[in-house]
């Protein structure tokens, strides 16, 4: 998909203030039990097509407005994902201007884990 150069410098700016980790490193905590919090921040269609097991679902659009009421503690590790990768680096910048201390991205989003035939849950 061709995004604008606005919404590319926008989604630079907050990936040099995140931390992204891949696929790879996602599937691995998962096996190997690690506790955090995966949220698909995708929207309702996204979704319901398929999301990475686990993971909990609050869209990107209310994402900011009912972050505080799911998650109390600011300290709790979270990994967001979406579909490539450039929404959920958003919504980390703007959970970290929250105060939520330990916030990570998937780098690639879905699409890279689908590429690594990694498991989907479909509901």
């Amino acid at each position: 998909m061709d995004h604008s150069k606005n919404f590319e410098e926008l989604v630079k700016a907050a990936k040099e203030q995140i931390e992204e980790i891949g696929v790879s490193d996602l599937s691995s905590m998962q096996k190997n039990k690690v506790e955090f919090i995966l949220i698909d921040v995708r929207e309702n269609d996204e979704w319901f097509s398929g999301h990475i097991p686990e993971a909990v679902h609050v869209p990107r659009g209310i994402l900011e407005r009912d972050i505080e009421k799911l998650i109390t503690n600011k300290e709790e590790p979270l990994i967001l994902y979406c579909a490539g990768g450039y929404r959920s680096a958003l919504a980390c910048d703007n959970l970290q201007k929250m105060g939520y201390r330990d916030v990570k991205s998937l780098k690639g989003g879905i699409r890279d884990w689908k590429e690594a035939q990694l498991p989907i849950d479909i509901p």
